[in-house]
């Protein structure tokens, strides 16, 4: 399961530690990834899917049916 969102494609960012002496070495920022499980009142199921917390807003938002297709029409959703 890789951490991708699968309503907004948001994936990990590259950045650097950096000590106190400035010293700079690689590290990755994760996304804040949570599994959750909706009710899709359109196909009358549970679905569950990997989302981010910027995603959950967005599903509170515009809902879920339109995060869906938004999430569809762009490539984001592996199913």
């Amino acid at each position: 399961m890789s951490k991708v969102c699968q309503i907004t494609g948001k994936t990990a960012m590259g950045g650097n530690n950096v000590s106190h002496s400035k010293r700079r070495t690689k590290r990755k920022f994760d996304v804040n990834l949570f599994t959750r499980k909706f009710y899709w009142g359109e196909q009358d199921c549970w679905i569950s899917l990997n989302v981010s917390a910027a995603g959950l807003r967005v599903i509170n938002k515009i809902g879920l049916d339109a995060a869906l297709k938004n999430a569809a029409e762009k490539g984001y959703l592996n199913a």
